[in-house]
């Protein structure tokens, strides 16, 4: 006879095991279904590990400009690569063991194995000794998504990289290339160039991070070929020819020009693919580029199954999958007679973006352009950090924050900042944005002095003529 539950959540990435721990929390019967590892990508091979790296290569690059800060250091820094992997390694084993500890904490059950759907409401999980069958009254699919390979360079772990094998390199790159410039593509051009090695970096698109507003990109370009990348944009990899010592690229310049160029090592992040192959859904859900569709809540076209994160549309993102786990958790809460839960529709226009570079990026809402395509009339003021005491302080003065305002209603349309921390400030904008905020609340808040935060003032000010400090 198959266990039956409320509901099963197949994948226990970010979203899936914070949309278990909520359904557990609204008194519902849950349990998880996961392949690999509690915690899926993120936890294991994604936003968590690469944090790790990151700040690793952020130590070295602060150690390596100690006299900038009056101090100095004995010797040469030497990057231990082996130790650096094993600490982000540790992390993520901590990590894992976290959300294994929630699962017990909840009462969640855990089904480790292959699941496959059978049904809206029923799937089987497919262990290492045995197969099981599981019925419940809603099956939430969160199974994630994979690195896209390149057509004529798949990845083999050896020369030729995913994020994945980028986390646990076999050797230093001495000279590196990255196809894409998305977050994934920068934040290793970004680790791998502190640590060392040469670094190259292609995006097809006439400009690097290209979700992000203009000012931003220009920044970081500049900023990234100051610390001795090479960028190249509006250009291709044509081909790729893979040898045991490297690999040689055929690139296409912006100019039309190609030329081969030896690598020692590449990386391919050019965008991922969902997970919803082999998974018994096709039938079940509609689908598009192999993303499953579902509504604001996310409900699929069959009765009582739904589906959350990156293997549904964009932006694919950990905290917008939690966050649609959380309101899919309510929405089938609500479906099965709770009426103390008002689920609400996931905004995607209040979904930040953080970059983990060096410099960081950070957004939210409207770029300027995207603000005036959609037919606003608008303000714009942008606030270096040259201009902010702490900025300087710390020395991380280069960087701005740029604020975006409906002329007419005062309403804050996005933020965008490239700088150190940033990825921490953003919140405030997103708060303000979900509170509906205008520049007249802004204007009158009090930032702390002196912190870096005082340039999102400044920004607002700035849009409307007002800047101190500029």
């Amino acid at each position: 006879m198959a266990d039956q539950y409320d509901v099963i959540v197949l994948g226990s990435g970010p979203g899936g095991y914070v949309a278990a721990i909520r359904c557990a929390q609204l008194g519902l019967k849950t349990a998880i279904v996961e392949r690999e590892l509690l915690g899926g990508i993120c936890l294991n091979w994604g936003c968590i590990p690469t944090k790790a790296l990151l700040r690793s290569a952020e130590i070295k690059h602060y150690m390596d400009h100690a006299k900038d800060y009056g101090l100095k250091v004995a010797g040469e820094i030497e990057a231990d690569l082996e130790a650096v992997v094993k600490r982000s390694r540790g992390v993520a084993k901590q990590l894992n063991q976290g959300v294994t500890h929630l699962m017990k904490k909840n009462k969640i059950a855990v089904h480790m194995g292959e699941g496959t759907l059978t049904g809206p409401t029923s799937l089987t999980v497919k262990g290492e000794k045995s197969e099981e069958k599981l019925t419940a009254k809603h099956i939430i699919v969160a199974t994630g998504a994979r690195a896209r390979d390149l057509p004529f360079a798949k990845a083999d772990g050896k020369r030729v990289w995913t994020y994945r094998h980028a986390m646990t390199p076999p050797e230093m790159p001495k000279k590196l290339l990255v196809i894409g410039s998305g977050a994934i593509g920068i934040e290793f051009a970004s680790f791998y160039n502190d640590m060392g090695a040469d670094v190259t970096v292609v995006e097809m698109l006439d400009r690097i991070v290209p979700v992000e507003d203009k000012d931003v990109s220009t920044f970081l370009e500049k900023s990234l070929t100051k610390q001795g990348m090479t960028i190249m944009t509006g250009a291709g990899v044509e081909e790729i020819k893979v040898s045991g010592s490297g690999v040689k690229a055929k690139i296409k310049a912006k100019d039309g020009k190609v030329s081969e160029t030896e690598f020692s090592h590449c990386i391919v992040a050019i965008g991922i693919v969902p997970n919803t192959e082999n998974i018994g859904a096709e039938k079940l859900v509609e689908m598009e580029r192999g993303f499953i569709q579902i509504d604001d809540y996310g409900r699929t076209k069959s009765k009582g199954l739904w589906a959350i994160g990156d293997c549904t549309p964009g932006p694919w993102l950990a905290h917008k999958a939690s966050h649609e786990g959380v309101t899919t958790a309510e929405a089938i809460a609500q479906e099965l007679g709770n009426k103390d839960v008002h689920p609400h529709p996931l905004d995607r226009a209040n979904i930040p973006g953080c970059t983990y570079c060096h410099p960081q990026i950070a957004s939210v809402g409207l770029t300027e352009e995207k603000a005036k395509e959609a037919g606003y009339e608008v303000k714009a003021g942008t606030f270096p950090f040259i201009g902010n005491g702490k900025a300087i302080a710390l020395g991380e003065a280069e960087g701005f924050t740029k604020t975006v305002f409906d002329a007419k209603t005062g309403e804050l349309l996005g933020a965008h900042m490239v700088g150190a921390e940033v990825t921490e400030m953003i919140q405030g904008f997103v708060v303000g944005k979900t509170l509906e905020t205008t520049e007249a609340e802004l204007m009158g808040t009090i930032f702390p002095h002196p912190t870096i935060s005082e340039s999102m003032h400044e920004s607002v000010l700035a849009a409307y003529g007002r800047a101190l400090h500029i």
